[in-house]
């Protein structure tokens, strides 16, 4: 029973890491210039944990062979209480493995949260409600209008949906949509909010995740480096419509993008 023990044990470490190894589940193509890093990140993650884990794994299935049971040829029991020594030193391990990574993955992750966003950055708003997102544009004077909770109605429209007020002046020449229209290679400058519960916008693509939570603006930037439609995700469990709340990002180029946003402002007048 012990021999067949151990060997199911080791069946299953080896074949579902040779499946990580494989990863035919990966993650998609990267299009941020940070993508590159945060993979990496991923990938040392991966192998520093596998090779614990198939550490681990084989001793568990060599010890249930080697203390299997022997019927009354057994040798008599040894009964122990922990070995202090040892407990202190895979502690010690455990704990400089997790905090190293941490400070490995922590450089990429302020980057793109602490560290202030080019001047030449676009900035877009992305507003999460259940169950929907929307983005808006400042507009040629670059100033976002005044939203109020009051005004949001979203069968209204984009604009009354997040409860813009069209009575600021700075609010006339904001553009709001339900798709994402970014330029490539150009820093996008991010300030997530949210009007009910907390949503997490994830765009799987760029590696871009982070909560929106209601009462915060919450900046963040990335850079789009490939043209493309890429989808959006909420990635936080927000109610019984979180399966739909999924959106569209089109990466295109600084031209079509000017394009864009006139033809918006366009439609405004």
């Amino acid at each position: 029973m012990g021999l067949a023990l151990l060997a199911v044990i080791w069946l299953i470490t080896f074949v579902s890491t040779y499946f990580f190894i494989w990863h035919p589940w990966w993650l998609p193509a990267g299009v941020s210039a940070s993508a590159a890093a945060i993979d990496h990140q991923f990938v040392t993650t991966y192998i520093l944990m596998g090779i614990v884990f198939v550490l681990a794994q084989c001793s568990l299935g060599l010890f249930a062979w080697q203390y299997r049971d022997r019927g009354s040829s057994a040798p008599p029991v040894d009964y122990s209480h922990g070995n202090t020594t040892m407990e202190i030193v895979w502690t010690v391990l455990t704990g400089v493995l997790f905090v190293g990574l941490n400070l490995m993955g922590s450089k990429i992750w302020a980057a793109e949260r602490f560290e202030p966003a080019q001047a030449s950055a676009v900035p877009v708003e992305v507003t999460g409600m259940q169950f929907a997102w929307y983005f808006r544009y400042p507009g040629p004077d670059g100033k976002f209008g005044i939203t109020n909770p009051k005004l949001m109605d979203p069968s209204a429209g984009s604009e009354a949906a997040i409860g813009l007020d069209t009575s600021d002046p700075a609010a006339k020449d904001d553009v709001v949509t339900g798709t994402m229209f970014l330029p490539v290679n150009r820093q996008v400058d991010f300030t997530l909010r949210a009007v009910d519960v907390i949503h997490s916008f994830f765009i799987p693509n760029m590696r871009f995740k982070q909560d929106a939570v209601p009462g915060l603006a919450i900046h963040m930037h990335v850079t789009p480096t490939q043209i493309g439609d890429y989808e959006i995700a909420c990635a936080e469990l927000c109610g019984l419509g979180h399966y739909k709340m999924h959106g569209m990002v089109k990466v295109v180029s600084q031209e079509d993008f000017d394009k864009w946003i006139a033809a918006r402002e366009a439609e405004k007048q």
